[in-house]
């Protein structure tokens, strides 16, 4: 008797829609998923990564939650600017900009610098962006996080500084 299981691409019979997040559901004997408004999804059982065939965009799923895996500076500003819009929606303002380390090169040149003036202080340059400082996350160990998410907003309730975060594309 075939086992059930092996029916079904990596992630199972149904998974959430990366794009949507309307439930669907697995082509049997297949690696592919399909979504009515935005296509087939490819499973690769080695990455465990999937890709939207369309794009060709991959995501990757952490506590059930699909996160984009970017090639490009302009998705992971896009994204995180997202997220300071939703927060602030929430009643929260963000504090600090914590990325991945493995985008540390790709955000590199995208990044505001600035270097402290006042005498006494560091000689080390800030990295900021949208205005909040921007801090790069722990080397991943073992089953990390950080490599799969892209990152995280400290927060803290309120309104913003300086809203809206208005330098999206400077």
């Amino acid at each position: 008797m075939m086992d059930l299981a092996l029916q079904y691409p990596i992630f199972g019979p149904e998974i959430q829609c990366p794009h949507c997040r309307q439930t669907i559901a697995a082509l049997t004997l297949t690696d592919t998923y399909l979504c009515p408004r935005h296509g087939a999804f490819e499973a690769n059982p080695k990455s465990e990564e999937l890709v939207h065939l369309q794009s060709g965009r991959h995501w990757r799923r952490w506590d059930n939650e699909w996160y984009r895996q970017h090639t490009h500076p302009d998705g992971i500003r896009f994204e995180i600017h997202e997220a300071l819009d939703k927060l602030y929606t929430q009643g929260y303002r963000a504090t600090k900009v914590i990325i991945a380390r493995r985008y540390q090169e790709l955000m590199g040149g995208y990044l505001e610098r600035s270097t402290p003036w006042r005498s006494g202080q560091s000689e080390t340059t800030s990295a900021r962006l949208y205005g909040l400082p921007v801090e790069f996350s722990p080397e991943p160990v073992g089953e990390s996080c950080w490599e799969v998410i892209n990152f995280d907003l400290e927060k803290e309730p309120g309104v913003p500084v300086r809203y809206p975060y208005f330098r999206l594309f400077e």
